[in-house]
């Protein structure tokens, strides 16, 4: 009997284990029930994001999932002066990103999931309200494992950057063909259906009977 009960603990372990292997990423939403929200009347977050953070663990192809609205920002920077300062306004394009619905009103709800790409410490602040939501509470940090790495979805290699074609200079252009064959006396320059042979045997019956007298 004791035999049997500790192979079904073993493949339950092995269960576990299979059914934790296949899915490998987590999707984490921030701030669990409370979400990502600001309550600009007590100046206060919703909940305490870095202890919330401090009991996750956050590997490479997870996703940050902010349940929030148009009133709070998500910003995200591997920069810890850029964190550290709770603006964004010196912070460089290659380090620090901000997330958004493309929604402008306020008050709007709104979903923006994350994905961690980057493998170490990663942060995470609201610089609204000129970064006094940051100031107060609306920040945390957290670090990356590796775990199994990125998904394929999530490791492409960026787009080639883009090259301007070249101008309108004339030594670059490919030489312009004319097509429809060389331009005839017969063109249509002159219409009627008049013989240019004719003519020419008519100049030179004058010639010749000038050169009679």
């Amino acid at each position: 009997m004791a035999s049997n009960a500790k192979l079904n603990l073993t493949l339950l372990a092995l269960l576990i284990t299979t059914a934790t292997v296949a899915t490998g990423y987590t999707n984490h939403t921030v701030g669990g029930d409370a979400g990502w929200f600001f309550d600009s009347n007590t100046i206060t977050s919703a909940t305490n994001y870095s202890s919330w953070a401090a009991n996750q663990t956050f590997n490479l192809g997870d996703y940050l999932i902010f349940r929030s609205s148009t009133n709070q920002t998500v910003i995200e920077t591997y920069n810890e002066t850029t964190y550290r300062s709770c603006v964004t306004d010196d912070a460089s394009d290659t380090d620090t990103f901000q997330y958004g619905g493309g929604n402008t009103d306020f008050g709007q709800s709104l979903t923006i999931a994350v994905p961690l790409t980057i493998e170490g410490t990663n942060y995470y602040f609201s610089d609204a309200d000129d970064g006094i939501q940051c100031q107060q509470g609306m920040a945390f940090e957290i670090l990356v494992n590796h775990g199994i790495g990125l998904p394929p979805s999530l490791n492409q290699p960026p787009p080639p950057p883009y090259i301007e074609p070249p101008g309108g200079d004339l030594a670059q252009s490919p030489p312009i063909t004319i097509t429809g064959g060389s331009p005839s006396l017969n063109n249509g320059a002159m219409g009627g259906g008049f013989d240019s042979r004719a003519m020419l045997c008519s100049l030179l019956i004058g010639v010749a009977g000038c050169l009679m007298f």
